[in-house]
């Protein structure tokens, strides 16, 4: 005989009305990441010049308007995002991340993915979970022209952009992201 207390009660509802929030059924999923993915397209292109002529270049770009890390001793990151052809969305991406080492704290930034071969963009449009790898090239610095000189300079296939960040994460770890197609 199983004993139900008003607790146990209150964790099992309180269980299922979140579940049921994660629903995607009748919700506006598609116009909030489109409306998101465009705010972090103009912060970007207003404060980083150089990443437009970046995106006149490239096949295509994964923007990702928000992804939150964290981590104590294990760590791991999710956000969401869209993948842009030109001006036009054609599909929805999860990136998730995975961390083991030392290493404390959250934070959140945003990050836009440009391929700049056809091949890398077809490479990860027909995977069906697509690992960032050694093919891509990072500009980190916070620096706009900085920016502008190493990705106008680069010549690898996909050139990540990171920006944004707020918070606080210190540590040294092993860390994987996989970037997997998702309905919104």
């Amino acid at each position: 005989m199983t004993l139900i207390t008003r607790r146990n009660f209150g964790l099992g509802a309180a269980a299922a009305t979140l579940s049921a929030c994660s629903n995607g059924i009748g919700t506006n999923g598609a116009a909030t990441i489109d409306a998101r993915v465009d705010s972090t397209l103009s912060y970007m292109y207003s404060r980083y010049p150089g990443t437009r002529d970046l995106m006149l270049k490239s096949a295509g770009m994964l923007v990702m308007p928000l992804i939150t890390e964290v981590g104590l001793g294990f760590g791991g990151a999710y956000g969401r995002g869209a993948l842009r052809i030109g001006q036009t969305t054609v599909d929805y991406y999860s990136a998730a991340s995975a961390s083991a080492g030392l290493q404390l704290g959250g934070q959140q930034y945003s990050h836009v993915l440009f391929f700049m071969t056809e091949e890398a963009l077809m490479d990860f449009r027909q995977s069906s979970g697509w690992a960032a790898g050694a093919d891509m090239e990072y500009a980190l610095n916070d620096q706009g022209e900085n920016i502008r000189a190493e990705t106008t300079t680069s010549l690898a296939p996909v050139i990540a952009v990171v920006f944004g960040q707020a918070g606080f994460r210190v540590g040294a770890t092993l860390e994987g992201t996989k970037y997997t197609r998702v309905l919104p």
